[in-house]
């Protein structure tokens, strides 16, 4: 069982802030994001859109979205990388390319310029592996 998801990602000022709601909605197409103003270090505006989602039939209805549409070869990173990927609070922590979902394809990156996601893993009691033996039971592909 997922207890909530929650994600985060920045709009620069060179990016459109439509079109990464668009790529937002891919992933999370009921979720309203939140946003921030903050800037960097030259004073530019930085964008921050964030949603935490906790609804039981949202949650499932991600996951299932996961399973269904992560390439093998993504998948096959996740699993390799689970241990790295879960802290010991058991948050699993996964990073999006922004422009991918925009194009409606789910890729995984090591880029910081993502789509910055943290499922949060029921388990109890809770530790990593107790959460690692949970996400076996939420996603196919582990």
């Amino acid at each position: 069982m997922i207890h909530n998801i929650s994600y985060r990602t920045f709009v620069y000022g060179t990016e459109d802030e439509g079109k990464v709601i668009e790529a937002i909605n891919f992933l999370f197409p009921t979720s309203l994001p939140e946003k921030t103003i903050t800037e960097d270090h030259f004073d530019n505006d930085i964008l921050i859109l964030s949603d935490k989602i906790s609804k039981k039939r949202v949650t499932r209805d991600i996951a299932k979205f996961l399973n269904d549409n992560l390439s093998d070869e993504d998948k096959e990173i996740i699993k390799n990388e689970l241990n790295r990927r879960m802290d010991d609070q058991g948050n699993l922590f996964l990073r999006f390319d922004k422009q991918e979902a925009f194009d409606e394809n789910l890729k995984l990156t090591y880029s910081g310029n993502a789509i910055h996601v943290r499922i949060k893993i029921a388990s109890f009691p809770v530790s990593k592996e107790n959460a690692i033996n949970v996400s076996h039971k939420i996603f196919n592909f582990l």
